[in-house]
């Protein structure tokens, strides 16, 4: 092999740190997200390798490795120290025999990869796919200490079509990307879709509706609460602007980043007072 054809595979293999780091950023935000979510909703929902241990430590066992997943993002991309990159080769390598363990004891449950997204159970494509970044990995260790920032600084034609290559590699064995597109192709209304009350009160209490009105309640706590459609409705027990007992009632919408939250003050006759409002 000539010096020019080692320099060459070595920046193809130096070209693959951002292709291993936007992989672990996008795991650790999903594993967060899934994890955070799935406390909300008091457990786990089965997905990954937290399925081989007790439930009360699933969400900790997520979390955990988001925390590896982004030291080991932050060490490839700042620095060019051999413990990251074997960090990272050891990270995929574990990935890749517990997705075979996974897939022989638990052929039910998916890879838990992306958090929520990776449901699909594992087959051959999610399984090849650590494979493929565990070889990624070993190169980035053959390539020497290039840090990851200074690969797209000075990112040349070799090194750019040297990444896409490996994003398209990366792609074709995520089975993530045909099931996420199929959820946005088939998605269910807003009135059909399951929200959980616990979201939608946290919503509210993040709300300027809320604060308006915090100072007129007499229960922080929900005397009723039902759903309509795509609103959650909540009903809290309060004072009017004369001192007289009203119901405060809050709106919450059940879809969107930033919900809209709509609040009126019902009166003992069942009529709706003059300080309705709408705010988010």
């Amino acid at each position: 092999m000539t010096t020019q054809m080692t320099e060459t595979l070595r920046t193809i293999a130096a070209a693959q740190l951002p292709v291993l780091s936007v992989l672990l950023a996008l795991g650790t935000v999903a594993k967060i997200r899934t994890a955070r979510g799935d406390r909300g909703l008091g457990g786990m929902s089965g997905l990954g390798p937290a399925v081989l241990v007790p439930e009360h430590w699933r969400a900790p066992v997520m979390l955990g490795c988001a925390a590896g997943e982004a030291i080991l993002v932050g060490g490839l991309m700042a620095t060019g120290h051999p413990v990251f990159r074997w960090g990272t080769t050891a990270f995929f390598a574990v990935a890749t025999y517990v997705l075979w363990e996974l897939r022989r004891r638990r052929p039910d449950v998916g890879c838990g990869c992306f958090g929520e997204v990776s449901a699909v159970p594992v087959g051959f494509r999610s399984f090849t796919r650590t494979v493929v970044l565990t070889a990624m990995a070993v190169g980035a260790v053959w390539a020497g200490p290039v840090p990851g920032w200074s690969v797209l600084a000075g990112i040349s034609w070799t090194e750019g079509l040297a990444v896409a290559g490996g994003l398209l590699l990366v792609a074709a064995f995520s089975p993530e990307i045909e099931e996420t597109a199929a959820r946005f192709r088939h998605r269910a209304p807003c009135e059909e879709r399951p929200a959980d009350a616990a979201t939608a009160a946290a919503r509210l209490r993040s709300s300027t509706a809320w604060r308006a009105y915090e100072g007129s309640l007499t229960s922080a706590e929900p005397a009723d609460s039902w759903r309509e459609l795509c609103w959650r409705f909540f009903v809290h027990p309060g004072r009017g602007p004369d001192g007289e007992p009203v119901d405060v009632v809050f709106a919450v919408y059940l879809s969107g980043r930033k919900p809209a939250v709509r609040v009126a003050l019902v009166g003992s006759d069942g009529r709706a007072g003059p300080s309705r409002r709408r705010s988010r």
